[in-house]
Parts: C-alpha cells; structure tokens; sequence
C-alpha cells in the first residue's frame, strides 16, 4: 500500500499543454515578431523552437503535470493550435525536415578559454548529452562571429569575455556543411567564478588539462571517446600548435598532476540546472581514477570516493547505440 500512496503521489508529467497555453507561447514567440522573421519556415521554426525551450523550461515548471515533448511534437502542436500555421499542416513534414537540415549549416561560433598557464582549457558539459565541449552555439540572423561567441559564452558560463576577445585570435574548422569558429582567451584565471545563465542546457563545468585530452582519440575508433569529447578533439592540434606559438615565457608552469578541476556542477535531481550548484571545487586525477571533492563554503569538509570511470562511458555508449 505505501508503494501505491508513493506513485500515487508522485507528479505524471502525461498532461500535454492546453489549447490556451500554445496560444499564448504562439502569440508570444512567433506572431509578435519582426516581419522578415516570418518569411520563412526555417525562421519560423526557430521561433517554435524558442518556445519549446520556454516550455520546457519554465512552464513544466510551473506545472509539474504537463508533459515533456521532442521538438517535432511540440511543432505539430502549434501548428495546429496557430491560425497562421495551421494551412500548412498537411506540408509540417516537409517543413520540419527542412528546418533540421538548414540547422546543421547555421555557423557556430564560441570561445577556447585557456588559464594563466595556457596548459588547461575551460568545457562545458551538455545537460541532455553527457560530453564536453567548448562553450559556443549557433549565430543568430545578420549577428558578427565575435558577437555571438560573446553570448554564448556567457549564457554557457556566466564569463564576459568581450574584453579579452581578439579577433585575429581564432581556429575554425569545418564540420560536415556547418562552420564552427572558436576564439582563443588566454590567461583567464583559476578562480574566475563561472555559472551558467540559461536552464537545462549546462550540467557542469571544468578546467581540463591539456594533456589529457587526446587528438588521436577522435580517429581510432573509440567509441566512448568521441561521445565524450567529439566536439573538443578536432580543435587539439591546431590549439596546441598556436600555444605553442602565443604563450608568452612569462606563463606560469603548472607544478600539479594534469587533472580535471570541476568549477560548476548542478545539484543532483535538479530539474532547473541554473542558480543550482554547490559552491565546490573537484578534483580529478586520471593516473589513479578518483575524486577529491573540497567544498569551499564553510566548514570546508573533505571526501574521497572512487569513480568507475568505465561503466559511465558504457552507459554513454549505449545511450548513443540505443
């Protein structure tokens, strides 16, 4: 009986969003919009898609029953809920399939963050997909490459880096038929408070060593590898070659193990993942696999576990397989 009072009790998230709630997040995201963004089904549904990130961000959060959808659901949904899209409806799989494949093509751009020593580099890790990468995202309508990494970087992280932005300072790769643009900040301090600024799209934060991350990786065939840092390893060898390069000889060395150093992480069970996180600092050592978490706030207490790193990266394996 108190198995079924607990499920009983527990929110269904089986509620799909009312006619009422699709005609103010229509109204809002879509219909009040500058002409020119409508002039297209590929600009029109960035727009849904700003309102599915609202949706699942905050509405979902104000009622804990609706329930969670893919983006081409929540299309179909207002598609049918707005008078201005509904004559298209019979055209909605064309249209979302045209949408997805422009997105792949929209430029990237974002930021490779280097400490003080230039031996270790700020990622971010995916909310939704557990890998690494820099913080970077995708431009918007006429916005300039430096512009774009800028805010991307500090809705990813909560760091302004427009002051310390070169323009000239940049590696650029091409990525199937989309172009991805990181600007290089050097000499960022250790202790720079970072947090990011936009719900459910960071899930932790960290300064990796150089030296543990591994170009090779990419092309071997390791599957868990390229789950984890797929979006990092193509920018390796030309970031390495340009430190080389920039590093002035006045850089501090670092005297410590090469180890992953988490500045951000949100709380366990968090449904927001903004405004979340523990005030911590994690240490990771990758000749003896475990962590040293120091928590930095008062009391300053400290724990030590082992981390079995290999049954996550086969659980990201199979995520991905599945």
């Amino acid at each position: 009986m108190a198995n079924l009072n607990r499920s009983s009790s527990a929110p269904l998230r089986n509620v799909p969003p009312p006619r009422e709630l699709l005609d103010d997040l229509c109204s809002r995201f879509v219909l009040n919009v500058p002409k020119e963004d409508l002039e297209s089904f590929e600009r029109i549904l960035f727009l849904v898609e700003q309102a599915h990130w609202f949706y699942e961000d905050n509405s979902m959060e104000q009622n804990p029953s609706l329930k969670s959808l893919s983006l081409r659901e929540f299309t179909s949904l207002m598609f049918n809920s707005c008078a201005a899209l509904r004559p298209y409806i019979a055209h909605i799989d064309d249209i979302y399939k045209g949408f997805t494949s422009y997105k792949v093509r929209v430029p990237v751009t974002g930021a490779i963050i280097l400490d003080e020593t230039y031996e270790r580099c700020l990622l971010v890790k995916g909310w939704k997909v557990p890998s690494w990468s820099f913080p970077r995202g995708k431009k918007n309508k006429d916005e300039e490459d430096h512009a774009c990494a800028v805010r991307e970087v500090l809705e990813e992280t909560g760091f302004d880096v427009s002051k310390l932005l070169k323009i000239e300072d940049y590696l650029e790769v091409v990525d199937g038929q989309q172009r991805v643009r990181l600007y290089i900040i050097a000499g960022v301090k250790e202790d720079t408070v970072f947090a990011p600024q936009t719900k459910k799209e960071i899930s932790e934060i960290a300064w990796h060593h150089l030296d543990e991350l591994h170009p090779t990786g990419y092309e071997t065939g390791n599957r868990a590898y390229k789950l984890k840092l797929f979006m990092v390893c193509p920018f390796l060898l030309p970031l390495k070659a340009w430190i080389a390069a920039h590093r002035p000889s006045t850089a501090p060395k670092s005297e410590a193990a090469p180890k992953v150093t988490c500045v951000w992480k949100a709380k366990s069970g968090s449904t927001s993942g903004i405004g979340t996180s523990e005030n911590i600092v994690v240490s990771i050592d990758p000749r003896v696999d475990s962590h040293t978490m120091v928590d930095s706030g008062p009391g300053k207490s400290f724990r030590s576990f082992k981390f079995d790193t290999g049954r996550i990266l086969q659980a990201m394996e199979a995520a991905f397989s599945s």
